[in-house]
């Protein structure tokens, strides 16, 4: 029976480099998933299908040993992986912040559709950004976009207030004499969530017209997608937008309700480029029972033929 045993096991010597190819397959198609994941957004999709054919093309010119190519294509490679990480560093840095945390579920949560917000809420935030924009008050709102932000963003998570938004309330918060007027203000849908909330600032080389507070807009933009922060000027008054740490500015008030109404319409304004993990795993089991079943009429025609 031993010997039975061990010869089963013999004969069974080519499954393990079957499994090994396999296993290296699957973590090759989840990075891949996951880099879709980073990227977030069809318009880059078209650069990420550049890279990855440039890696294919290297390892067949290897596998050919045309060794001229392949040095050509490696050195391509490399240097697009280092565009890549330069286009891509806050989704990238996002992606180590959350694989150091040990967040490995997020990873591999497709980016959704935005939280759409009622033409009344915008319409609350243009009139108050404007009148303090006219009467030169600074002013600085977090508004999110998708999911709550975490107070770990924050350097000081501020006073909550949980307060239906109104435009009153938002040109009271940022009144010079009050005591919330220096922080920032969360709106989390219909409501003012917190001021005096303190964002960190950003590290890139910004010009000297900019103040603290689109240093802060540019900073918590930059850390966290899931939010944009509109900023009023206290020495000029111009209104600004910010997103993904870029800065958009000088604005008009009919602008800035433009840019807010399409970032917030309910309509998908940004479609993932990655599926969900259960639509995936429908369309593989899909897609492989129809291989499966095409298999097994062509070997029934050939046996019928024969």
């Amino acid at each position: 029976m031993r010997d039975l045993w061990k010869q089963w096991l013999t004969n069974l010597g080519w499954v393990q480099p079957l499994l090994l190819q396999t296993l290296d397959l699957g973590l090759v198609l989840a990075l891949t998933y996951m880099v879709l994941v980073i990227v977030g957004e069809r318009r880059t999709l078209w650069m990420v299908r550049g890279f990855i054919i440039l890696i294919l093309a290297s390892a067949l010119s290897a596998y050919l040993r045309l060794q001229l190519l392949n040095f050509v294509l490696e050195k391509l490679v490399v240097g697009s992986a280092v565009a890549m990480a330069v286009v891509f560093q806050l989704e990238f840095r996002r992606f180590l912040e959350q694989l150091g945390r040990g967040e490995f579920k997020q990873l591999l949560q497709p980016a959704t559709s935005t939280t759409s917000k009622p033409d009344s809420v915008v319409d609350e935030i243009v009139d108050a950004v404007k009148e303090l924009s006219q009467n030169r008050i600074g002013a600085l709102l977090i508004l999110e976009t998708d999911s709550p932000l975490d107070d770990r963003y924050f350097s000081v998570p501020g006073v909550k207030l949980n307060a239906e938004i109104s435009k009153e309330l938002l040109q009271t918060i940022f009144q010079p004499k009050t005591l919330l007027h220096d922080g920032a203000t969360l709106i989390r849908g219909s409501r003012i969530m917190a001021s005096g909330v303190i964002l960190p600032l950003s590290e890139r080389t910004a010009s000297r017209q900019l103040g603290t507070r689109h240093r802060a807009a540019m900073g918590i933009t930059e850390r966290v997608e899931n939010c944009i922060c509109v900023v009023v000027s206290e020495e000029t008054g111009s209104i600004s937008l910010a997103e993904r740490g870029i800065l958009n500015r000088p604005l008009t008030s009919s602008k800035l309700k433009e840019l807010l109404e399409a970032r917030f319409s309910p309509v998908v304004e940004r479609e993932a480029v990655a599926p969900s993990l259960r639509s995936l795993g429908h369309q593989i089991k899909t897609r492989g029972q129809l291989l499966i079943s095409r298999l097994l009429g062509l070997l029934s025609s050939s046996r019928k033929k024969k």
